[in-house]
């Protein structure tokens, strides 16, 4: 199951435009807009989506994006001169349509307690403190960075320390599985 719901989203960039751009209304005006990388990039598994449209520059978005003053989404990307960035400004940036190319060090897939710091990791950091650089000066950018590193960390360890908790329960014979007449959560699961 796991992997057949990665596959759906991971190879669909590579062999179908139409996720982003959308099968009935090909227009790159519409893939420009952020709400078209929530088709994958929601939920529980990739909050990407929710991580963004509540941050300083989803808000922005969210406030302006029907003035075309400030998002003209009928300008290509390398032109677009918006008032804050979409997932589309950053990540594919300058209007490369390989995402990948610019995806980031932070996911949910096993990476919580990666050192970012690690030389491995520079030439991509290096690459998103000029990407921030567009609006940020670099040490903003760089702190920013580090900010996110730390807050990774804690979330991380929390994450493992409380499936730790659960699991020592479970052995102790103290974890209830939760009983089959209470309605499933919004992800179809108990």
């Amino acid at each position: 199951g796991d992997t057949a719901g990665c596959t759906f989203c991971h190879t669909s960039p590579e062999e179908r435009c139409s996720t982003c751009h959308q099968r009935h209304q090909f227009n790159p005006a519409v893939a420009r807009k952020s709400e078209q990388c929530k088709t994958c990039h929601w939920g529980k598994d990739h909050r990407d989506w929710e991580a963004y449209d509540i941050s300083i520059h989803g808000i922005v978005y969210q406030v302006n994006k029907w003035d075309p003053t400030q998002f003209d989404m009928s300008k290509k990307l390398s032109e677009a001169d918006y008032v804050g960035p979409t997932c589309q400004y950053c990540h594919m940036r300058g209007g490369h349509h390989n995402v990948q190319r610019l995806s980031t060090v932070y996911t949910s897939m096993g990476m919580s307690n990666a050192d970012r710091g690690a030389p491995l990791w520079k030439e991509k950091r290096d690459t998103w403190v000029s990407v921030c650089g567009d609006c940020h000066s670099p040490r903003f950018a760089r702190e920013n960075l580090q900010a996110m590193d730390e807050a990774c960390k804690d979330a991380g360890l929390k994450y493992t320390e409380t499936f730790k908790v659960a699991e020592n329960l479970m052995l102790d014979g103290m974890g209830e599985p939760m009983p089959k007449d209470l309605a499933p959560d919004w992800s179809g699961q108990h």
